[in-house]
């Protein structure tokens, strides 16, 4: 394991993905002592931590010892008064609410890397300029986000306008043309667009959608600003615990870790979804282990 400083997570963070455009954050607590593995910044997509608010979150990641987040649009909470669906939440605060979220993440001791905020098709252009405001509150220079590829050129004249960077998230449904899902539709999806139009890519969903992540990634690491890990079967198949299912996590991680690469690989706990009961941290501290197994080694 590597040790780091704030000034070395600093210059780490600074020097990333997309060169001066990478997201700058210094982690602003010496708490967090392995946020690095080998070189690896190994964190968490709070959608992990879903079955809890944003502090029993945070609490879970401190005693995790996991040491950068992206944050999810789920973890924007709730008025105690408010009765609509979670996902409207987040047009209903005021943007002073936002800097109190990034300020719980400083405080913790950790990385505050971006804001996932998903952006559908059906949205105003008021509503995606919303979604821009509050990763900027957040002070936040990356967004990244599941939405249409049809929605790219709408996205981006944001994106150009508050000098944010998009990462398109992808899933495994690779017979709709208008989904993220294989290296075909990323590369169609990006042409032409500006700088800020980058890459979160879900090598779980990836592989499900038989592609393969390994040779993605050495063709198109410069525009990745972050990867979720997670496992999943080929042809489609099912969310399992790491090293159970199809998907390369560890040659992924050896891969950013002998070339240097500087976006982190964020663990996006999703198996729980479909077998109820398990314990989230605990499943989450075995993915994070095995991470660090296949870094270490």
């Amino acid at each position: 394991m590597t040790i780091i400083s704030r000034r070395d997570a600093g210059k780490l963070l600074l020097a990333g993905c997309a060169g001066a455009l990478a997201p700058a954050r210094e982690l602003l607590s010496t708490t967090i002592s392995n946020a690095l593995i080998r070189g690896v910044m190994v964190g968490a997509q709070s959608y992990s931590f879903r079955d809890r608010s944003l502090d029993a979150c945070i609490a879970a990641l401190v005693e995790l010892q996991i040491g950068e987040c992206e944050v999810s649009e789920g973890h924007i909470e709730l008025p105690a008064n408010h009765s609509a669906d979670i996902s409207q939440a987040r047009f209903e605060m005021p943007l002073s609410y936002y800097p109190t979220v990034r300020k719980k993440f400083d405080d913790a001791g950790i990385n505050l890397y971006a804001y996932a905020g998903n952006i559908h098709a059906n949205f105003t252009d008021a509503m995606i300029e919303n979604v821009f405001q509050a990763t900027r509150a957040m002070g936040l220079s990356l967004l990244t986000t599941t939405t249409k590829i049809s929605m790219v050129p709408r996205i981006d004249r944001f994106a150009q306008k508050y000098k944010i960077i998009v990462g398109y998230h992808n899933h495994d449904n690779s017979s709709d043309p208008d989904e993220f899902a294989t290296a075909e539709s990323f590369e169609r999806a990006l042409k032409g667009a500006s700088h800020y139009a980058q890459i979160n890519l879900d090598i779980g969903h990836f592989t499900a959608a038989n592609q393969d992540p390994v040779t993605f990634l050495q063709r198109h690491h410069a525009k990745v600003v972050t990867l979720h890990l997670k496992d999943r079967k080929r042809d489609h198949g099912p969310n399992v615990p790491f090293g159970l299912g199809d998907t390369p996590i560890v040659e992924v991680l050896r891969l950013v870790r002998d070339n240097h690469w500087k976006f982190p690989a964020n663990i996006e706990y999703e198996y729980g979804k479909y077998a109820p009961g398990l314990d989230t941290f605990a499943e989450v501290k075995k993915s994070f282990e095995y991470c660090r197994k296949a870094l270490e080694s």
